[in-house]
């Protein structure tokens, strides 16, 4: 692939791999829910003794230094020569040694090489299409759930407030039926009989 379409058309999973300071072929490796920074150190040492192998004046030499970042760190301006980058952020640049060619490491790798022609911006253009796909699916089930809470929330409010306005009418049950037994309501006045005192008197006068 030509080294100005990797650059263009790379993801955001993608790790860069290159020859220090050398001019050599750009490596990429595509990660999968994985941290460029948790990259095993077998896989690193493959990608390494890969990028020394495809560098012309790189792979004659011993003690080399390759270099990765993530391909989001990739700096492209409109001046540099053709393959040519720098980095939005130094310091998310990763170095390491390489002795001397592995051959054991190179030969297994050719082994497995595999030549295809894909249409890179087609790619990168289907995955963002799937990495939009799958945000509105998760912000669906998101708002799913917080229509779920408050629905849950509300039935339990109104649940609440049955249970208050049949507790209230309840007491005041209660209370119309204490104030019956202890002859305190205010419905009814109970008559009270009351007693003359004219017989009496008159039956003390016979007495006389």
């Amino acid at each position: 692939f030509e080294n100005e379409d990797l650059i263009k058309h790379g993801w955001p999973e993608d790790v860069w791999f290159h020859v220090d300071k050398l001019s050599s072929a750009h490596v990429y490796l595509r990660l999968s829910n994985q941290s460029w920074t948790d990259i095993p150190a077998a896989l690193v040492d493959d990608l390494a003794q890969l990028c020394k192998a495809n560098s012309i004046e790189g792979n004659k030499k011993d003690n080399v230094s390759i270099i990765y970042t993530p391909w989001s760190n990739l700096l492209k301006r409109g001046d540099m020569a053709t393959g040519q980058v720098s980095f939005k952020n130094p310091q998310l640049v990763k170095r390491v040694h390489v002795a001397t060619r592995e051959n054991a490491i190179v030969n297994r790798l050719n082994k497995t090489k595999r030549e295809e022609h894909p249409d890179l911006a087609l790619m990168r253009m289907d995955r963002d299409k799937e990495e939009a796909r799958a945000k509105r699916n998760q912000m669906r089930k998101i708002r799913e759930e917080e229509r779920r809470v408050q629905d849950e929330r509300r039935k339990l409010k109104e649940e609440s407030d049955y249970s208050r306005v049949f507790a209230e009418a309840g007491s005041r049950k209660h209370k119309k039926v204490s104030e019956n037994l202890l002859g305190d309501s205010d419905d009814d006045d109970v008559p009270v009989a009351a007693s003359s005192n004219r017989d009496d008197d008159d039956d003390f006068s016979d007495l006389l």
